[in-house]
């Protein structure tokens, strides 16, 4: 084989190479997972499932499933047959919540309390701005990312309140005053350990709530990666508040 026949060759591998690449990257962009799933349907489309563009989803009434599509969710609502991917517009201004969702290392500047007037009740629904910040009405697994920096967040900044932490025998109380929503957890006292169950009480609490720890080395950049984190750790809670911006991000 000559020298010019050889180069042709070998470009043409290369081109072949490439367009191969190219469609393995559409079929994965193409993909969907389950990020939620709720209702009579939820164990046919359970959260972290991996959808092929072909893919049909048959809901009926009561389901509600949401998609993450290239970073994005798309909220599906039962009765009705829908496709696995989809186009879907996002808001920007929702976006940037996102965004801020994501940020590592959250400090005492950052705001995310909820400001009432008199005789105001906190919306239900406010969330912690942030996936590091420990919102203490959150029973369950917390996902950290640096213990020494871990931060209890509440939804209002109204009033002076104590919350009580328990664990292994040792127990200590923490003051959030008037105007403040955050307060560092007391690893003086308390130090974090993983695995380990505290039991957090009073601060407004209806109930007491029980929160363990799970150690995050390197905290994920993407919304894909933090969402497969979060769902391996079984950090639910911190899960749900990522999918709850995002959803609030789809346009229309």
């Amino acid at each position: 084989m000559s020298f010019p026949d050889f180069r042709m060759r070998r470009l043409g591998l290369s081109a072949a190479a490439a367009v191969v690449a190219i469609a393995m990257v559409g079929t994965a962009a193409a993909q969907s997972m389950v990020v939620r799933s709720t209702g009579p349907s939820a164990s046919k489309y359970p959260t972290g499932a991996k959808l092929k563009s072909a893919d049909k989803l048959t809901l009926v009434a009561g389901d509600k499933v949401v998609l993450m599509q290239a970073g994005k969710t798309r909220t599906l609502s039962g009765p009705g047959t829908f496709g696995a991917t989809g186009t879907v517009q996002a808001s920007q201004s929702l976006g940037g919540n996102v965004t801020r969702m994501l940020a590592k290392g959250p400090t005492m500047r950052s705001r995310g309390g909820f400001s009432r007037g008199p005789g105001d009740e906190t919306p239900a629904d406010i969330r912690a701005p942030n996936l590091w910040l420990l919102d203490y009405r959150e029973a369950g697994t917390f996902c950290v990312l640096d213990p020494a920096v871990l931060m209890l967040w509440r939804p209002n900044m109204e009033g002076d309140t104590a919350l009580e932490i328990e664990s292994g025998g040792k127990k200590t109380t923490v003051a959030i005053v008037d105007g403040a929503n955050f307060r560092k957890w007391p690893t003086d006292v308390l130090p974090v350990q993983y695995g380990t169950d505290y039991r957090l009480s009073g601060g407004g609490l209806a109930k007491p709530v029980t929160v363990r720890f799970s150690a995050v080395e390197n905290a994920p950049d993407t919304v894909e990666g933090s969402i497969d984190m979060l769902m391996t750790k079984g950090c639910s809670p911190q899960l749900n508040r990522l999918v709850d911006t995002m959803s609030e991000a789809e346009a229309g």
